[in-house]
C-alpha cells in the first residue's frame, strides 16, 4: 500500500469552563494514495475537526500528522504554505464559503496569486481551463457567488481547490447543503475529478448511500472514536459494529415493497453529553449488545478480518 496521509492518535481537546471536551480522541487513520475515504457518523462526532486538524486549520492537542510521511505538525508558516499546495479542501456549505465581495475570476485566481503559480493572460487561461473542468465556462468569471445556484457554486469551490494541483482533497460534507437533483451531479462530477487528476479524497458526509457509492473504504466515527474502519463492499454487507449496524438500518431502499417491509431499528437513548463520556466503550450507553464489560474496559480497534477493523467487545 502506498501511504499518503497518516494520522496517528491525533486527539483534540477544548477547554469549556472548567470542563474537557475531547473532540476527537486517540485517533489513527492511514490514508492510501488514489483512494477515496468515506468518513461518517452522526452530527457532532468529529469529523469536521478531524478535517481542519489534517489541513492544520486547527492544531491537534496531541499526536502526529504526515503527509508522505513529512509531519505536518512540525511545519512552520513557509512549509505549511508550501504544503497546502498538496492538500485543499471543499466546504460545506457553498454560500459561506465564497466571498460574496470576489468575482469568479478572483475566487479561483486567489489561491494561483497567493502561491505565485501564474500571472496575467496565462492566470486567466488557467482559470478559465478550471471553470471548463468543473463543467462551468469563461462566461461566469465576471459573476459574483450571489449570481449563481447551490450546485454551481460548489463547482466554484472545487475549481478554487484544485487551482494549485493537489494531491490530496478534503470534501467537508460538500453536498449536504444542495437540493437533492443535484447532490448526484456534483459527486459524479468528484469521481470524474479523480480519474483525470488522479486524486486522493477524504469525503466526510452523512448521507450513506453517496458514501457507499463513492468511497473505496469508510470509517465509522462516534463521539470522537473511530469504531469500525472496511472496504465498502463489506461494511455495508456484513457490518462488525453495533453501531455501523445501526446507522446502516437508515438507508432507505429505492424499491417502495422492500422499504415497506423493511425493519427499522432505531438508535436507542440520546447522544452522551461530550463533557461527561461514558466509561469503557463510548457507545455502550445506546449498544442493545451490551454488558459489563463494556462499561469497564474500552475496546481496542482490532482488525478482526482482512482489511477490516472494529473496536468492539462483541462484534457481529
Amino acid at each position: 500500500m502506498n501511504t499518503l496521509v497518516e494520522l496517528k492518535n491525533i486527539s483534540k481537546h477544548y477547554k469549556i469552563g472548567k470542563k474537557k471536551l475531547i473532540a476527537v480522541n486517540d485517533f489513527s487513520l492511514k490514508i492510501e494514495r488514489g483512494e477515496t475515504l468515506g468518513l461518517v457518523g452522526e452530527s457532532g462526532c468529529g469529523k469536521s475537526t478531524i478535517a481542519k486538524m489534517i489541513i492544520r486549520l486547527i492544531d491537534p492537542t496531541f499526536g502526529s500528522l504526515f503527509f508522505e510521511k513529512v509531519d505536518i505538525c512540525s511545519l512552520l508558516k513557509k512549509g505549511l504554505k508550501e504544503m497546502r499546495r498538496n492538500m485543499q479542501i471543499v466546504f460545506q456549505d457553498p454560500y459561506a464559503s465564497l466571498n460574496p465581495r470576489m468575482t469568479v475570476q478572483d475566487i479561483i485566481g486567489e489561491p494561483l496569486s497567493i502561491h505565485g503559480l501564474e500571472r496575467g493572460i496565462k492566470k486567466k487561461e488557467r482559470i478559465e481551463s478550471l471553470l471548463n473542468l468543473v463543467g462551468l465556462n469563461s462566461n461566469h468569471m465576471s459573476r459574483f457567488p450571489h449570481e449563481f445556484s447551490g450546485g454551481q457554486r460548489q463547482r466554484i469551490g472545487i475549481a478554487r481547490a484544485l487551482a494549485v494541483n493537489p494531491k490530496f482533497l478534503i470534501c467537508d460534507e460538500p453536498i449536504s447543503a444542495l437540493d437533492v437533483s443535484i447532490q448526484a451531479q456534483v459527486v459524479n462530477l468528484l469521481k470524474d475529478l479523480q480519474k483525470k487528476m488522479g486524486l486522493t479524497y477524504l469525503f466526510i458526509a452523512h448521507d450513506l448511500a453517496m458514501v457507499k457509492y463513492l468511497s473505496d473504504r469508510v470509517a465509522v466515527m462516534y463521539l470522537g472514536h473511530l469504531l469500525e474502519l472496511a472496504p465498502s463492499e463489506f461494511l455495508y454487507t456484513n457490518p462488525l459494529h453495533p453501531y455501523t449496524e445501526l446507522l446502516l438500518s437508515s438507508i432507505p431502499i429505492p424499491d417502495p415493497e422492500i422499504e415497506i417491509g423493511k425493519k427499522r431499528v432505531i438508535i436507542p437513548g440520546e447522544l452522551p453529553n461530550p463533557l461527561s463520556p461514558p466509561s469503557g466503550c463510548i457507545f455502550r450507553t445506546r449498544c442493545p449488545k451490551a454488558k459489563k464489560i463494556c462499561s469497564e474496559v474500552i475496546p481496542k480497534l482490532q482488525e478482526m478480518k482482512s482489511g477490516h477493523f472494529a473496536a468492539c467487545h462483541f462484534p457481529n
